[in-house]
């Protein structure tokens, strides 16, 4: 699959808001959007002209870039959600919360979304015993997103872990820190996704 490999605290800039892309350095006044909180390059300080579609568009920008997919994977994303009942956006959101990339930084194995996309793609997670190497694996309702024995002691691991404590682990996620290991409990209808 292909990535997106630039510099990412211009993203952040796109949007005119943080999308917590570098995990910690977000939180700090090195933050690209604190120094600068213009758009990027040469017309970025005029002021912009706003339309509905310039709205839709950023906004869907937004989604993709939190998420770290690119625009076939997102529209991908989409269509499965379109052919689901429900409201097509909270069905959109659900869907993107439950990739398991996304799980992981969730739970803390992973400081920021691309680094926890790295582990699940070198094997450091298993989903119910298995090992995984697919970070767009949709995680189902009572499964166990655990740490293999061999990548616990990761120096990455456990700093991240460190960090989860600001952050917050969310409701729809039971996990214990001794063996890390999670367990993924149903979303409810009504359950509020933060993206950050």
């Amino acid at each position: 699959m292909a990535k997106y490999r630039g510099p990412v605290c211009r993203l952040c800039r796109r949007e005119g808001e943080k999308l917590f892309l570098k995990g910690s350095r977000c939180m700090t006044e090195k933050c690209a959007i604190e120094r600068r909180s213009y758009p990027p390059g040469q017309h970025g300080q005029k002021r912009p002209r706003n339309s509905e579609y310039s709205t839709q568009l950023r906004e869907k920008q937004k989604l993709r870039r939190i998420y770290g997919l690119m625009e076939c994977q997102f529209r991908g994303v989409f269509e499965r959600a379109e052919r689901q009942s429900g409201i097509t956006g909270e069905v959109l959101l659900r869907l993107l919360e439950c990739r398991l990339d996304n799980v992981a930084y969730r739970l803390g194995f992973g400081a920021s979304r691309k680094e926890a996309r790295q582990l699940v793609s070198h094997g450091h997670l298993t989903m119910n015993g298995r090992k995984i190497n697919v970070p767009g694996a949709q995680v189902k309702a009572g499964d166990i997103i655990s740490v293999r024995e061999r990548s616990r002691t990761l120096i990455s691991i456990q700093a991240a872990l460190e960090s989860v404590d600001g952050r917050g682990i969310p409701e729809w996620l039971d996990w214990t820190r001794r063996p890390l290991r999670a367990w993924y409990e149903r979303c409810r209808r009504k359950t509020r996704f933060r993206c950050r």
